[in-house]
């Protein structure tokens, strides 16, 4: 069994393998709400709290069929993740580390198709993380993730230690990540995280 990924303009297509070992998790930091008002994205991204629906999954189950060219990425701190996104129509794709060596690729809900799908393929939220910055209050229970998903995280160790986190579509075969990251003006992420 396998779950299209998709950009809204429908440029940028692939395929999620094994989706019942993905696991997905709501996101409420900061630099996940800044991401989605950066791309101008924050309506159809974030919920009523500002949380942003994940599925992580390792950048081995992950293909594109099309539009891999248009894949592009920013990083919000120096040391923070790349966040890439479909540049044809600013659709968030996923997250990942800066480096391929940790496997780890968080999948944003609005490249997964309608929640229907997204449940029938990965199951309900498992995982709730950073709902200190939550807006509001999420009657949610916040969990170490290696507490609810042990097995996700042996995963990204076999594949670190097996070298299977060579096979990732968002890194080179040199190790370099295939779009150059960018990073919002100054003037950009005030208006992001003080949106």
């Amino acid at each position: 069994m396998s779950h299209s990924i998709q950009c809204r303009c429908g440029r940028v297509r692939g395929t999620v393998l094994a989706p019942a070992r993905a696991i997905r998790g709501i996101c409420y930091c900061k630099d996940c709400q800044a991401y989605a008002r950066l791309l101008g994205n924050a309506e159809t991204v974030l919920d009523a709290h500002g949380g942003t629906c994940v599925v992580a999954t390792r950048a081995g189950s992950i293909t594109f069929s099309a539009g891999q060219e248009l894949l592009a990425c920013l990083t919000l701190t120096a040391g923070g993740p790349l966040r890439w996104y479909a540049r044809c129509c600013n659709t968030p794709i996923a997250n990942t580390a800066r480096r391929r060596t940790l496997s780890y690729v968080g999948l944003v809900h609005t490249a997964l198709g309608d929640a229907a799908a997204q449940e029938a393929s990965f199951g309900p939220p498992r995982l709730w993380l950073n709902t200190r910055s939550a807006q509001g209050e999420p009657n949610v229970v916040a969990r170490s993730p290696l507490l609810v998903a042990p097995g996700f995280a042996l995963g990204l160790i076999w594949d670190r230690v097996s070298g299977r986190y060579r096979r990732t579509p968002f890194f080179t075969t040199a190790g370099e990540p295939i779009a150059t990251p960018g990073a919002p003006t100054q003037a950009e992420r005030d208006a992001a995280y003080g949106g």
